[in-house]
């Protein structure tokens, strides 16, 4: 447990959302997130074409879809899967996410989601399926 949980930290720290815009309970979320060029990943991904990793997108995804089931639950959650993911476009450095994300079902101990992620309006990363858990602390 204390491994998933660092795990889920560090995590963290890279899918941080700058702004949620607006959450409409039991229904839909949106959400800001910034991406600067200071971000230390790109050192290394990759040093020439800075991409940001996809699974950092959908980090942002998740984070955003936690926020959406804790207002209405009032219990944390965290993103267990993700399905049927299609990435479009690169983001890179100065792009800004505009990250939605939509509840398809929800029970006591899981809840699936989908969400789309644009820059300036085009469609970059879409998953039809996010697989949301309640965490246990």
């Amino acid at each position: 447990m204390g491994a998933e949980r660092t795990a889920v930290e560090n995590m963290s720290r890279w899918t941080t959302l700058d702004r949620i815009t607006s959450v409409e309970p039991g229904v839909s979320a949106t959400a800001i997130r910034n991406v600067p060029n200071t971000l230390a990943i790109f050192d290394s991904h990759f040093p020439r074409f800075h991409v940001l990793p996809g699974v950092l997108i959908l980090g942002s995804m998740g984070e955003l879809a936690a926020h959406l089931l804790a207002e209405e639950t009032g219990t944390r959650w965290r993103l267990a899967g993700a399905g049927q993911v299609g990435f479009r476009h690169f983001v890179g450095p100065g792009d800004q996410l505009e990250i939605t994300v939509q509840l398809k079902e929800r029970s006591d101990d899981s809840a699936t989601l989908s969400g789309d992620v644009k820059v300036e309006g085009k469609l970059v990363t879409r998953a039809r399926q996010l697989r949301m858990v309640p965490t246990n602390s």
